[in-house]
């Protein structure tokens, strides 16, 4: 787990992130990651715990969430979670009711929430693929949540871009990530401040 920045101890507001390889900035140093750089941006007044855990699944991130909820009592939890699910080809009806209670957790803890959107590749077939981005936007728009773009959307196809993997993208596509999402991520948190006062 990743504790951002260091003054954070005395700030006002705590922002979550539950992810997988994706936030926990896998194959590089934590202040490399697009949450490092986000929590970098805020001003001080603003702590970003990095709970992200490579290899991740909304099932894993179900268990840990209660017990994160209550330690930091968060104001903003951002779930960017699914991803390993549809790679293992875990049964979708699992993973959206993990995400459903993800998000029915945070917001009866007192968070708003972020949901950063996955995709997974089409050898998983049309109708795998299609309905696994489908639990996205139906969960954002049945609970009212803020929904990313896909981060990885000018990341994924540029080999200079990704890791000698194919999966995981480098260092020098974090910045990219956190600009797609970074507006979402703003009023998501600045909504979440208004709230909470």
């Amino acid at each position: 787990m990743l504790l951002l920045p260091q003054w954070s101890q005395a700030a006002d507001h705590r922002v979550l992130v539950l992810g997988d390889s994706l936030s926990a900035a896998y194959g590089m140093d934590l202040e490399q990651g697009w949450v490092a750089l986000w929590a970098d941006s805020l001003d001080e007044s603003t702590e970003v715990i990095n709970a992200s855990i490579s290899g991740e699944t909304t099932t894993g991130g179900l268990t840990r969430l209660p017990t994160l909820l209550a330690k930091h009592k968060p104001l903003l939890v951002v779930i960017e979670l699914g991803g390993n699910d549809g790679l293992r080809g875990y049964p979708l009806p699992r993973m959206r009711a993990n995400l459903e209670q993800m998000i029915q957790l945070s917001v009866r803890a007192g968070a708003r929430v972020a949901l950063i959107p996955m995709q997974i590749p089409p050898n998983y077939g049309p109708a795998y693929t299609r309905q696994f981005s489908a639990i996205y936007s139906e969960l954002a728009e049945r609970f009212g949540v803020v929904l990313t773009p896909f981060f990885l959307e000018d990341v994924a196809l540029k080999p200079g871009l990704m890791q000698r993997d194919g999966i995981h993208p480098t260092a020098e596509a974090q910045p990219m990530m956190l600009e797609a999402i970074r507006a979402s991520l703003a009023g998501a948190l600045r909504a979440a401040k208004d709230a909470s006062q």
